[in-house]
């Protein structure tokens, strides 16, 4: 387990299910419309299995995954090829703009954490698994929201993407800023959680807004309280699996985390 830093030198969010989007839905709603669209339903747990990578790894994933492949055989008499990977990644990018753009309200606390880690002087940097495409309007939405890191590393723009730690070490490059063991890499999926750790950097899960528990701000309160706590230790045990070297509920608990 990494040693938690005493005086982080940055943090490095991840997107959807960590600073916007509660719940990790634009990429479940994308990703079932693209299959959709081919011929093939795919269900929110095959969907969200690979989340964190990606989008066209995401796609290859869900491809490869043995059930999603046999509804493939089954409507088309063939198995999947890389020829329909890129077919349907292609028509990705008009889906996940739109259900990225229509769920980029920014979580509860979120805005407040950024705002007090550059008041400590700590650097802001992020990635994610949306392509510069997909990312244009949430870009949009979040700096009018007062969110603006100062780095945005998305998917194609290192060699490999997560659980490769790649985009997280692009990240230090480009803010200048080492060692890994002194940066804190936050995020809501395992395969984010292991880019961090491969990386190098303390890693934090978020149990309460991502892709664990997958349910809107709005549902999560809703739940019974015994059913949340049922909840949120089985995505805490999920993180904690993935190598997370803590666990919070959501990023508006960082600041007290850090001590800021």
């Amino acid at each position: 387990m990494t040693t938690k830093p005493v005086h982080p030198k940055a943090v490095i969010f991840d997107w959807a299910g960590t600073m916007v989007d509660f719940g990790s839905l634009a990429p479940v709603i994308a990703m079932q419309q693209g299959f959709a669209a081919a011929g093939v339903e795919v269900s929110e747990a095959e969907v969200r299995l690979p989340m964190g990578q990606a989008k066209r790894d995401h796609v290859a994933a869900l491809m490869a995954q043995p059930a999603v492949a046999q509804r493939w055989e089954d409507r088309f008499r063939r198995l999947p090829t890389d020829a329909d990977i890129e077919r349907i990644y292609a028509h990705l990018d008009e889906l996940m703009r739109a259900a990225g753009t229509a769920r980029a309200t920014l979580i509860p606390g979120a805005r407040a954490t950024f705002e007090q880690l550059r008041t400590a002087g700590i650097r802001v940097g992020s990635s994610t698994g949306y392509t510069r495409a997909m990312m244009t309007p949430i870009l949009a939405a979040a700096a009018a929201q007062g969110y603006e890191p100062e780095l945005v590393v998305c998917a194609g723009e290192t060699p490999q993407g997560r659980p490769a730690p790649l985009m997280i070490w692009k990240n230090l490059v480009e803010l200048g800023v080492w060692p890994a063991a002194d940066v804190v890499v936050v995020d809501d999926a395992p395969v984010g959680i292991a880019a961090g750790k491969a990386a190098g950097a303390y890693t934090i899960g978020l149990a309460a807004s991502g892709n664990e528990l997958g349910l809107t701000e709005e549902a999560f309160a809703a739940l019974e309280a015994a059913e949340r706590s049922q909840r949120l230790e089985a995505a805490r045990t999920a993180l904690y699996a993935a190598g997370a070297d803590a666990v919070l509920d959501t990023v508006g608990d960082l600041p007290q985390w850090l001590g800021l």
